[in-house]
């Protein structure tokens, strides 16, 4: 005669896992528009920096180019004035520097830093 142990999950084991699944979907719901708003600035800096018209590295022009863009893709985080600009060889590298806090639950926040650039 073969006996044989049941194996599976458990009524607990299934609920502490579906909770824990609910926490880092909620998680990571709340923090994936911040990375995606980092990503939209880089894009943003590549495309500026490439461009030949802004090659002289003049300021005003850089601002206004990303404002524009900015106003486009509903960037909020950083403003045209906190933009770093430096010169090289080949044209301009575009950088900034920005922290984003996102509430998470009650007074837990997520404390982002991000430093997106044009290299």
């Amino acid at each position: 005669m073969n006996i044989r142990n049941q194996s599976g999950i458990t009524l607990s084991g299934f609920i502490m896992w579906i909770v824990i699944f609910a926490i880092g979907a909620i998680v990571g719901f709340k923090l994936a528009p911040a990375y995606m708003e980092d990503a939209s600035i880089k894009k943003h800096f590549k495309a500026i920096s490439r461009d030949s018209n802004f090659a002289s590295g003049n300021r005003k022009d850089i601002e206004d180019a990303f404002g524009k863009r900015a106003m486009i893709d509903r960037v909020e985080v950083i403003s045209p004035k906190d933009i770093q600009i430096e010169k090289t060889g080949s044209g301009v590298v575009l950088s900034a520097t920005y922290t984003t806090r996102i509430p998470l639950i009650y007074n837990v926040n997520a404390c982002l830093d991000f430093n997106p650039t044009s290299r």
